[in-house]
């Protein structure tokens, strides 16, 4: 990976925090411990679960042998099962909002809008 490469995950990573902060803050303005955490979890989720492919990715990328193959695709189900079983627990154990999860889970989504908006102007 070049230099601008490594800068540019870098930004991206910063971002994700920020993105979730202002979530966050604005979520406050409901009142309501539910949406807040809501919220939160889900980005916190999101991020740690996109951490988790990118390391996966760099693991993989930088041993390509047959076996990191192999070993991705078991990371990656396994990755899966966490998250879906995160969800699961976040939705009908934790108490969280289901809309506010979900608004959580997309910073990601509005970090990488975010980026491709201001790379094209």
């Amino acid at each position: 990976m070049s230099d601008q490469d490594d800068q540019l995950l870098a930004k991206l990573a910063q971002r994700n925090w920020i993105i979730l902060l202002v979530m966050v803050l604005i979520s406050l303005l409901w009142q309501s411990l539910p949406v807040t955490m809501g919220v939160l979890a889900g980005g916190v989720l999101v991020i740690i679960n996109y951490r988790w492919l990118g390391r996966s990715l760099v693991k993989v990328l930088s041993n390509p042998h047959q076996g990191a193959e192999k070993g991705f695709k078991f990371n990656y189900i396994f990755r899966l099962a966490f998250v879906a079983a995160a969800i699961y627990l976040l939705l009908f154990r934790g108490g969280v909002h289901p809309l506010a999860l979900a608004a959580g889970l997309s910073v990601i989504i509005i970090n990488l809008l975010i980026t491709t908006l201001l790379r094209l102007y």
